[in-house]
Order: structure tokens, then C-alpha cells, then sequence
């Protein structure tokens, strides 16, 4: 090839690879002082800018579809586990990062700023003068074919927790007849004992778990009343009974008689929390009754706090704190002595009816709002704190906390009627599981914490293995599971 036109097809490919600002620069002073350009054959970027944890990250993110980005994934996928050890696994091999350990899919994005100290020193051709104490027990053996470092290999024998499977349908289906469509109403309980109280219409049925025997406990008909809310106390020996003209009927389960009847309120008892030989009740008269079933009627402490119907009542694992949601979109917390709230929480748009106080945490208090509002917010009750929130997308109907795991199951109505497990403090959706065509009202948790059933208006009680005692891909040993499904 011919020199000069070799040096004109060079000199032409460098200003095609200029900046418009240097093509500009050079083109207007062409005329006055040429510039002589000296081309070479190679081109090697600088890579001095280049933040390669960053980098990486985003190569990570861009693999993503973008309802994926924003969406809660489900973190105890193969999938998910096998993407995060392999992106530990590039980081060593790249990056020299050092993981020995794979992290959980669950954790925040923040472990993506989890990265090699020795990234900074990439392509700086400088020895390290500090020696690391090198392990003999886990030193690859210099006979090793592999090409992967020491540190992957640790980080590909360390134990993997395996996954745990949530079974997408319900183990066992029963038939609720006249199962209200309320949304302020009780009617769904599961007692220490292993019994299952539902309110049907006028009557109160007790369900065996062990022997799958239905009885009728009571039958309110003959006084022309109806069943609102049901509640069994922590020995499970007692079943408080809610009615629509305001009365709290307490039924020994064991002999099925009724004990007492206690007066008070003016309108129809939606909810009824026990604590210890104190029963609470709230009503559509707005006021929280708490009497001690073991004294005459008239010993009672009236809390008035809410302007409408009170819907929603737990008392905290302590015993002290006692927590009430209304329609009023309010949710207050009282003590154990006090006759006003000494907590008032008002972020919610709708009505609160789902409460559940965390069995891990001390002080830890979560709320679901209405179709208005669909949000599940969590409460420091120690400081008043508003902690942190999601929106579901539904209506939140009920709320409980797995017993063995730091996890809660959600249940919904409008437009989803469906059920969420969630992991807390991440809030990511272990499981979602839908069955019902009403809104799932009603919510109750097996005494041994690992089953829930749960209650709508299309007249069935769905039973779901949830929760786990141990985290293992083992069938639960429930008691529950020696039934099949009659449905």
C-alpha cells in the first residue's frame, strides 16, 4: 500500500473518532496553523474513571425485566439463590472480593456496596507487601485443575439453607354455610386446644382438628340474635361470644354451656380480645368494654377513644398493651390501668381492622387499612414511631406473625381476595396464595403456629401450610396434615 495514502486513511479515521468539539477546534484552525497528527495502529482506552463495583451492578440490574426492579420477588426460589452465588462467585474471581459465604437473595441491594477492598488497586501493577495467614485446611491442592481461586472454593462448599416450599393450595376445604360477608365482623377462631369456633348465621359450630367432629355450641335464634365475633381465651378451655344486640355470651367448650352473659354495650360486638381472665370488647357503639369474667358485671373499665365502630383488638404477648383499630381510621394503644390511649396513630385512610402485635420484637406493632387505604404499616410502640409501610393493593382484611419466623401472613379483599406471606423487616412476598372468590375475612393460626385457615364469604374455610417450624423442604408433622381434603 502506498505511504501517503496509507498516512490519509489513518489521519481520516482519527478525526472521525474526535469529539464535534474537536473536530470543530482543529477545523477552524486548519487554515491558519496546520496541525501535524501523529497516528498510530493501536487504540487503549483508559479505564482510570471506570468504577467497576458499580459496573458490575448495573450489568446485574439491566438483566432484570423492569416489573421485576420493582415488584416483591419471591427470594426462596432456586433461580434466585443459584443468581446470587454466581454473582459472589464473579465478584471473587473478578473483583478478588473475598466472599466465602453465599448471602441471602433476601437481603437489601445495599450487598451490592459489599465489595472488594482490593477493586480500588485494579490494573495498578503494585505488590502487596501485607500477607494474609493462609489456611491450610482449606488451601486448594497445587495438584488442582481448577482455575477458580481459594476463596471460591470455600464459597462454593459452604451449606446452602434449602428452600422452603409453600404449597400453593389448600390441604383441606370445608363447607361454611351462612359464613357473613363483613367486613367488621370475627367470626373465625382457633384455640390452644385445637379447636375451631366459627360463627355461622345464629350459631357458634366447634370444629375438631384432631377427629375433624362438628358440634353445635350454641344456637342464638330462639332470642332472635345473631353471632358477630367469636373468641377462645389462651387456655382454650373458654369461647366468648359476640352477639348483634351488644351481648358477650362466655361458653365452657368442654361441658357446651353457657357461663355467664355480660350487658354493656348498646350495638352489635365485632371484636373480643382476651387477656388472661380479662375479656375486651369492641363494639359499633364505640366503646371498648374490658371486664374480669371471675367478678360481678359491674366491675368494668370503659375505653373511649375511637368515634366509630370499633373493629379490631389485640392484647400485646406482654399482657400490658392493648391495641384497637376503628372505622374512624384510627389505631390507639392503651395500657393495662390507663382510661385515654397513650398512643394515637392516624396515617392510615381507611378502617382498621387488622392488628397484629410481633411475637419476636418487643414493642413491635403492625396495622392494615381498607380498601381506602391498602397499606400495611408497622409501629415502634416503645417510641411512638411510625417504622415502615407497603401498599398492598388491596383491601387488608387480617394480619397474624408466624410464631417460629420472623414472617407475617396478610389476608385481602378488594379486588385481589388473596393471601400474602411476607418476611419482615425486608418486606418481600415469601408466597401469594389465592383460592377464594370473596374477600378473605377471616384469619386464624393452628397452636402449633404452622397452619392457618382462613374464612370468606363464598362460604368455605380453606386450611394452608404456611408457616415452618423448622426451615426445610420436610412435609410439616401438623396434626392437620392426617387429613385430606373433602372438597
Amino acid at each position: 500500500m502506498d505511504q501517503e495514502y496509507e498516512r490519509r486513511l489513518l489521519r481520516q479515521i482519527n478525526y472521525q473518532n474526535l469529539p464535534k468539539k474537536s473536530r470543530m477546534t482543529k477545523s477552524l484552525g486548519a487554515a491558519s496553523s496546520p496541525v501535524s497528527v501523529k497516528s498510530g495502529d493501536r487504540f487503549i482506552p483508559t479505564r482510570a474513571g471506570s468504577n467497576w463495583s458499580i459496573n458490575f451492578h448495573y450489568a446485574n440490574e439491566n438483566c432484570r425485566s423492569p416489573t421485576q426492579n420493582h415488584k416483591a420477588k419471591d427470594g426462596s426460589s432456586d433461580s434466585s439463590k443459584d443468581a446470587v452465588a454466581y454473582a459472589a462467585l464473579l465478584r471473587n474471581e473478578l473483583l478478588g472480593a473475598g466472599i466465602e459465604t453465599v448471602p441471602e437473595p433476601h437481603t437489601d441491594d445495599r450487598r451490592h456496596e459489599v465489595l472488594a477492598q482490593d477493586s480500588y488497586s485494579l490494573f495498578r501493577y503494585t505488590v502487596h507487601t501485607k500477607r494474609v495467614p493462609c489456611d491450610r485446611s482449606n488451601e486448594v491442592s497445587p495438584f488442582s485443575l481448577s482455575p477458580l481461586s481459594n476463596k471460591s472454593h470455600k464459597l462454593l462448599r459452604s451449606p446452602r439453607k434449602p428452600a422452603r416450599k409453600i404449597s400453593k393450595i389448600p390441604f383441606k376445604v370445608l363447607d361454611a354455610p351462612e359464613l357473613q360477608d363483613d367486613f367488621y365482623l370475627n367470626l373465625v377462631d382457633w384455640s390452644a386446644g385445637n379447636l375451631l369456633s366459627v360463627g355461622l348465621g345464629a350459631c357458634v359450630y366447634l370444629w375438631s382438628a384432631c377427629t375433624s367432629q362438628v358440634t353445635r355450641l350454641c344456637d342464638l335464634s330462639v332470642d332472635g340474635d345473631s353471632v358477630t365475633s367469636v373468641c377462645w381465651n389462651e387456655r382454650g378451655s373458654l369461647v366468648a361470644v359476640g352477639t348483634h344486640k351488644g351481648y358477650v355470651q362466655i361458653w365452657d367448650a368442654a361441658g357446651g354451656r353457657k357461663l355467664t352473659c355480660l350487658e354493656g354495650h348498646s350495638a352489635r360486638v365485632g371484636a373480643l380480645a382476651w387477656n388472661g381472665e380479662q375479656l375486651s370488647s369492641g363494639s359499633r357503639d364505640r366503646v371498648i368494654l374490658q371486664r374480669d369474667v371471675r367478678t360481678p358485671p359491674c366491675a368494668e373499665r370503659r375505653l373511649q377513644g375511637h368515634r366509630q365502630e370499633v373493629c379490631g383488638l389485640k392484647w400485646s404477648p406482654d399482657h400490658q398493651h392493648l391495641a384497637s383499630g376503628g372505622n374512624d381510621n384510627k389505631l390507639l394503644v392503651w395500657n393495662s390501668s390507663s382510661l385515654v390511649p397513650v398512643q394515637q396513630y392516624s396515617d392510615h385512610l381507611a378502617a382498621v381492622k387488622a392488628i397484629a402485635w410481633s411475637p419476636h420484637q418487643h414493642g413491635l406493632l403492625a396495622s392494615g387499612g381498607g380498601t381506602a387505604d391498602r397499606c400495611l404499616r408497622f409501629w415502634n410502640t416503645l417510641t411512638g414511631q411510625a417504622l415502615q409501610s407497603t401498599d398492598t393493593g388491596s383491601q387488608v382484611c387480617n394480619l397474624a406473625w408466624s410464631k417460629h419466623a420472623n414472617e407475617l401472613v396478610s389476608t385481602h379483599g378488594y379486588s385481589q381476595n388473596q393471601i400474602l406471606v411476607w418476611k419482615y423487616p425486608s418486606l418481600t412476598q415469601v408466597a401469594k396464595l389465592t383460592g377464594h372468590s370473596y374477600r378473605v375475612l377471616y384469619l386464624a393460626v393452628s397452636p402449633d403456629g404452622e397452619a392457618i385457615v382462613t374464612g370468606a364469604g363464598d362460604e368455605t374455610l380453606r386450611f394452608w401450610n404456611v408457616f415452618s417450624k423448622t426451615r426445610c423442604t420436610k412435609e410439616s408433622k401438623s396434626v392437620l396434615n392426617l387429613f385430606t381434603r373433602i372438597r
